[in-house]
This record gives C-alpha cells, structure tokens and sequence, in this order.
C-alpha cells in the first residue's frame, strides 16, 4: 500500500468512527518514517495519541484536545515480514487503541497504560530480556487471579512452599471448563507454566508466598527473585 493509499485508509477509518468516541480528538495525522518503540529496540510503534490537558476546574473534551499520528512506515515493515498483513484492519485496530487512550485521559484511567505495560513486559520475557514477573498482574483481570494480556490469558496460583510441595497435580477452571496439569519439580519464586491443549493460550503462574521478614533479607541482599518457566499438557479430570 502506497503512503497516498494509507492516508485515505486513516481517514476513511476515522470517520466512520461515531462522533461521540472522536469528541476532543483533533484529527489524524499520517507520517512516511518508521517510529521505534522508545524501550524496545527493534519493536516499531504503529500509532500514538498525543494528549494536551489545558488548566481548568473541569476536565472534559473542550480542555483535553488529543491528535492521532499513525506512522506509515513502522506498518511497511510489519506488512514486508508478514504476507498476510491486514492493511485496513491494522489501521482500523491501532486507529480504535489510540483513541482508547484519548477517552481513559478524559476520564483520568490508566487501564490501557497499564496494558501496554503487560504487553511491553511480557515481550521483553519473549526475548530473554530482564522483565517484571508479575508483569501479568497489570492486564485486564478476568476472573479471581485471571489476566487476560493480549490474547494470552494467566492463572495466578500463590502458594507457600508446604502447599507445592502437598500438590500432586494443579486444577484450574477457564470458562467453565476443568483442566488439569501436573506440579512442575521446583516452584521458584514466580514459576511459569505454559499450558499446552487450551485454547486461547493459557499459563498458570505459581507466585511464591514470602513472608515480610524472607522479603527483606532478600532485599538487603539485593537478591532478585527466581523466575521460572516450564510446560505441561493439560487433560481433562474424569469423574469422581
């Protein structure tokens, strides 16, 4: 798709967006260059929402003005590794994130920051980078200790070292349906368990129980915390 081409798509896309959801939104802007993402190298940024908040005892669209900038270059180079790249859809989807952005602003929430933060995280494990290992806990909760990032979804199990050691295999539920893996050997301080056989992807997440007294001698210590990953094939418990 040529830059004219992306244009037009952006601002097609824009407005058949309802007028209530672009309310404060200025407009779309198209730029030609590629924009990396700024704590990952290597990972291109698709589009931002540029915020400017003016003073004012009330905070609504007339005092919180947003501008959307899409760069036509960062999706060249999605769409060059990818022969099946959605062109319009990518627009449409990165296009209906940014202004995500714009109305959690209006409304002072921190929700998508706080998924982009998951993402941003949970792609740094991906590459063997240092990550937050409760990265998981900053994305949409689903459930009682259920996270939804992207399309992967996290099963947090905290457990003391006693309880681990009692476990012969780990039960979980996912949209009423009963799953059963066994205990992997070692529990670690966060241990992931990569659940094959689900769908969507699911990793049950064993967070160590610490008491306040461990956690401070760890942190005198500057020790970091053992961070874990294993697999398991997830079967269905028979009846009783």
């Amino acid at each position: 798709m040529t830059f004219d081409g992306f244009s037009r798509v952006a601002q097609e896309a824009f407005q058949r967006i309802p007028e209530a959801y672009r309310e404060g939104i200025e407009g779309v802007t198209t730029v030609e260059a590629v924009e990396t993402h700024p704590d990952l190298p290597g990972v291109v940024t698709l589009g931002e929402c540029l915020t400017q908040a003016y003073n004012s005892d009330w905070q609504g669209p007339e005092t919180t003005r947003s501008r959307v900038v899409l760069y036509y270059g960062s999706f060249r180079q999605m769409a060059q590794n990818d022969p099946d790249f959605d062109w319009e859809g990518e627009v449409r989807e990165t296009l209906t994130h940014e202004l995500q952005h714009h109305l959690e602003s209006l409304a002072d929430e921190d929700a998508l920051e706080a998924m982009d933060y998951a993402m941003d995280e949970a792609f740094k494990r991906e590459r063997d980078e240092p990550f937050d290992p409760l990265y998981f806990q900053s994305g949409e909760p689903v459930g009682e200790g259920m996270y939804r990032v992207d399309e992967e979804v996290y099963i947090e199990r905290v457990l003391t070292e006693e309880q681990f050691d009692h476990l012969g295999e780990i039960d979980f539920t996912w949209e009423g349906r009963a799953y059963r893996i066994p205990r992997p050997e070692a529990l670690g301080d966060v241990h992931f368990v990569v659940v094959e056989g689900t769908d969507p992807y699911i990793q049950v997440v064993l967070v160590r129980r610490v008491s306040w007294p461990r956690r401070l001698r760890r942190a005198l210590r500057s020790e970091g915390p053992i961070v874990l990953e294993s697999g398991a094939e997830a079967r269905h418990p028979g009846p009783p």
